[in-house]
């Protein structure tokens, strides 16, 4: 169970790194524009706050791989925790804002991920 935790957490960790290189250096590629639904002129207004939220990707990554490395393997489970609740305290902000479909790309994984943290 703690393994299929760790992969769980591993896999939401590595969808936010994939979020963070989208946001910070793709996001006005034709591939991210078609994929986004945005126009080129709106990719090139919003690149900036694309950016800012593509590092704020890369924290949650940043802390999710934290809580995997870390040597004490209780205060790592914390970590994870609170990184977990961070990513769907986000996905459910931006489904509410943004997009419906980020609470289930991005809030499901996290949330399926807390839920397997917590029964080890």
């Amino acid at each position: 169970m703690v393994v299929l935790a760790s992969i769980l957490v591993g896999l939401v960790a590595l969808e936010h790194l994939y979020i963070l290189v989208l946001e910070m250096f793709l996001w006005t590629t034709p591939r991210a524009m078609k994929s986004l639904g945005m126009t080129k002129e709106n990719a090139q207004t919003t690149k900036s706050l694309a950016a800012n939220q593509g590092l704020y990707n890369g924290f949650l990554a940043a802390g999710l791989v934290w809580g995997l490395v870390h040597p004490d393997a209780s205060i790592g489970r914390s970590i994870e925790i609170f990184f977990l609740v961070c990513v769907l305290v986000a996905a459910v902000f931006g489904g509410a804002t943004a997009k419906r479909s980020i609470l289930l790309v991005q809030g499901l994984p996290a949330l399926i991920a807390l839920v397997f943290v917590l029964l080890t």
